[in-house]
């Protein structure tokens, strides 16, 4: 007879073999984990940090003496989560390093109650210098995260295993975790801009790094990513492409979203489609470039969204993965005028557009076109056009009227 466990995996298996990626929803509420489960989530993480969201504190709240993180869990999971998911395995979010506890008795008792399996969080691979030192001079290390796997893998329980480099995901697979999930840090947000995307590039580069270590073992393993920069279904794509990165564990990205549906269709979105909104982007950054003007437009498109916003072309140069010599030179040969100076162009050219359509302050308008400091936009705008931003309105809305 199949164990829970073997279950759990064979499912997950059937999925990838299906060409479908594996969705985990880490959550500290019923109403979120009902509505993912129906949404398409392939299974559930009770989290102390999920609950603690869920009354509007930080994340970073279940690292705190604020209350017992196993308590937590065990409390809102046994009473919100296990009654209502019945298709999908529940995994409980065990801090390990908890002195109070006795792990494998602790274990068992996860395993009395229902839980089909352990994750290590909170980890101790989300804090580091000097008070992590400290720490692991009293024993209280990252290692017993292992230790916790271990045992929850000799009682067939199902384990999902947070690593943050290679020698710990070394560690874990030996400890028999089912699932490596390389953690990137704290869910962050923000538009899609330079340093979006080279963190997004980063982020790759490490999953990357410690995916490579899981191939070189003799047994399968799911790998998926976690956190950082990734926080839309666009950036999950990302990840996936080119790579044999099984599937994204989300937290943050689905429990802020507060309404049934909404919460619904968030993570169908994360299994089935992408985030239309900056996928243009990504998209071209994904498929590649095939041509000189391919770049030249990715440039041009990219100036005509964010140029309200700091550029430069070393951050363009760092996310078309070229050098910041040979960009300027193609820009130039292309367009016959420096980058730089097709920069200021829009942005003038823009702030000009903005003083007819609107009556603002110019400081205002310098601010709108990614000129914190006037003085410097209207010294720009004087040495362009001969003229301060407010002479050259003056002077323009008065031929404007005559004519």
């Amino acid at each position: 007879m199949e164990s829970v466990k073997e279950k759990i995996l064979d499912n997950l298996y059937k999925q990838l073999k299906t060409k479908n990626h594996i969705i985990g929803v880490a959550t500290g509420s019923g109403l979120t984990a009902k509505y993912a489960e129906q949404g398409g989530a392939d299974f559930i993480l009770a989290l102390s940090s999920g609950r603690f969201r869920q009354m509007g504190v930080s994340s970073l709240a279940g690292f705190m003496p604020y209350a017992n993180s196993n308590s937590v869990v065990m409390d809102f999971a046994l009473k919100e989560l296990l009654p209502v998911i019945k298709k999908i395995p529940t995994i409980f979010g065990l801090f390990a390093t908890d002195p109070t506890i006795n792990l494998e008795a602790y274990i068992k008792k996860i395993q009395d109650h229902g839980f089909a399996g352990i994750n290590n969080y909170p980890t101790l691979g989300l804090i580091d210098g000097d008070f992590r030192e400290a720490l692991e001079e009293q024993g209280i290390s990252y290692q017993r995260e292992v230790e916790a796997i271990r045992i929850a893998s000799q009682r067939g329980l199902f384990t999902v295993a947070f690593v943050f480099n290679e020698s710990q995901a070394k560690a874990m697979l030996q400890a028999g975790a089912d699932i490596i999930c390389v953690h990137l840090g704290l869910t962050t947000g923000g538009i899609l801009g330079a340093k979006q995307i080279q963190s997004l590039q980063s982020a790759k580069r490490i999953a990357i790094a410690i995916f490579s270590v899981c191939n070189q073992f003799n047994r399968p393993v799911i790998k998926m990513v976690y956190g950082g920069p990734v926080n839309k279904p666009i950036d999950v794509q990302f990840m996936y492409d080119g790579t044999d990165i099984n599937g994204y564990i989300g937290g943050s990205v689905f429990e802020r979203i507060p309404a049934e549906q909404l919460i619904m269709k968030i993570t169908k979105s994360f299994k089935q489609t992408y985030d239309v909104k900056y996928e243009e982007f990504m998209q071209k950054i994904i498929n590649g470039f095939s041509s000189k003007q391919d770049y030249i437009a990715f440039i041009k498109d990219y100036i005509s969204t964010h140029y309200m916003e700091q550029i430069t072309l070393n951050d363009l140069a760092s996310i078309l993965n070229l050098s910041r010599t040979y960009l300027s030179t193609l820009f130039k040969g292309e367009m016959g005028i420096s980058f730089v100076n097709y920069l200021i162009n829009f942005r003038l050219n823009r702030a000009i557009e903005i003083m007819y359509e609107k009556d603002l302050p110019f400081s205002t308008i310098s601010e709108m076109v990614g000129y914190p400091n006037y003085t410097q936009f209207s010294k720009i705008f004087k040495k362009r056009y001969g003229l301060s931003p407010k002479q050259y309105k003056k002077q323009t809305l008065g031929q404007n009227k005559r004519t």
